[in-house]
């Protein structure tokens, strides 16, 4: 039998892990016979922001990845904390959700998964009908900006951007990156949590360089990254992209996301070695030019590439190795041979800075990870009190990690809130 008074339950923050929370808990209220009121609080003029920009506008909903314990090598930091969590929800429970409800996924060849439909506005438009069939209240243009907890075991007082004042009886902080350095973290901390300081992951490097001058939109299908002076020494692997402001593609992004606080510290400047061949060693590419030299010695080098590289790119790789532009195969010197393989397998550049990757915005820190409990994600020190995704100190590679990261910790607070 429902209750007289019904419970009240607010959650702040109208991305992914909000919704996802908001939705779990409304279902779950729904079945219990539960009566309750739950307002979804997003400070924007619209909710789901970041669904719908994510991908290139397609929104890489999860990995296809069902080994948890392969699963968590894909998170810098909250690995740990979430493999029992993802034994509770992992891709696979994902992709079944949304395509139980109308939105089948699709697998790209490096386990991205995306909607069949191609577009992030399939899976903004399923959270918003399932938000609104549940009876989720969305309230946008009202963020959170203080929580007092109140006389009553469990409630809070919560403060709104409009100037109102609302009770509740539970809460949930499931606001996003873009968020960390606002007040929800300053609201955490009032109620007793520690904050580790928020700092970019996922970032693409500036660099410049006559190497890389005017080829932006050159893209190598598999290069390895290395910072060699990181400790420990940070590698990636990965497709990488020339941009008009230095490097970026999957390689990039994942070693700026293992070392973003490494790499914050020295203000984003280090030494970062590429080699653009991936898997080949330096020997390896020596082998196979000095058998071009041998079997194409006529042949002007600029012009007869052995490698799978851009004709504009290879020309400024031999350029860099002081190979002038009219050189044959057969005139290329020793000395000439090994600073060319070397150009190919440790090129080595300055990172002077960043800029924030168009499809991504992604932070490091949050609330600690050791004062919430990854069963039901409510707060250890403020007793109804909850957190899922980025609020958290949790972040992942590119790939759709990050997104799974929302959808299990948001499912299992919606369900510990709706129990509680």
């Amino acid at each position: 039998m429902a209750s007289e008074t019904p419970q009240r339950i607010v959650i702040a923050g109208g991305g992914a892990a909000g919704y996802f929370a908001a939705i779990t808990c409304a279902e779950a209220c729904a079945r219990n016979n539960t009566d309750v009121e739950i307002t979804l609080l997003e400070a924007a003029p619209q909710p789901l922001a970041k669904v719908r920009i994510s991908g290139g506008g397609r929104c890489n909903v999860t990995r296809a990845c069902f080994d948890t314990r392969e699963l968590v090598k894909g998170y810098p930091r909250g690995g740990r904390e979430l493999l029992g969590a993802f034994h509770r929800w992992q891709p696979r429970d994902t992709i079944e959700w949304f395509e139980s409800r109308g939105v089948p996924l699709i697998t790209q060849p490096d386990l991205r998964m995306f909607p069949a439909a191609d577009t992030s506005q399939a899976i903004i438009d399923c959270l918003q009908h399932a938000a609104a069939r549940t009876g989720v209240k969305v309230r946008t243009k009202c963020g959170l900006t203080n929580a007092v907890a109140s006389a009553a075991p469990r409630s809070f007082n919560l403060a709104l951007s409009t100037g109102e004042t609302l009770p509740c009886d539970r809460l949930l902080i499931a606001t996003g990156g873009g968020a960390k350095s606002g007040a929800t973290l300053a609201i955490a901390e009032k109620l007793g949590h520690t904050i580790e300081a928020p700092v970019p992951s996922l970032f693409t490097f500036n660099i410049d360089d006559p190497r890389l001058r005017d080829l932006a939109g050159f893209a190598v299908p598999c290069a390895a990254t290395a910072i060699p002076d990181s400790t420990p020494k940070l590698r990636e692997t990965g497709p990488m992209i020339i941009t008009h402001w230095g490097l970026s593609g999957p390689a990039i992004l994942k070693i700026s996301a293992w070392g973003a606080r490494e790499l914050h510290a020295r203000n984003y400047h280090f030494p970062l070695t590429v080699n653009w061949l991936g898997p080949i060693t330096t020997e390896q590419a020596r082998a196979t030019l000095a058998a071009t030299r041998a079997s194409h010695a006529r042949r002007q080098i600029t012009t007869s590439n052995p490698f799978a590289l851009s004709s504009r790119l290879w020309e400024r790789l031999a350029a860099a190795a002081n190979i002038p532009a009219a050189t044959t195969w057969a005139n290329l010197s020793k000395t000439q041979l090994a600073a060319l393989a070397a150009q190919c397998t440790a090129c080595e550049f300055t990172v002077t800075g960043k800029s924030t990757n168009k499809d991504e915005f992604v932070t490091c820190g949050g609330v600690r990870l050791g004062e919430v409990d990854f069963k039901t994600m409510q707060s250890r020190v403020c007793p109804g009190l909850y957190f899922a995704g980025e609020v958290l100190d949790i972040d992942g590679i590119t790939g759709g990690y990050n997104f799974q990261a929302a959808w299990t910790t948001g499912r299992l607070a919606g369900l510990a809130m709706a129990e509680n």
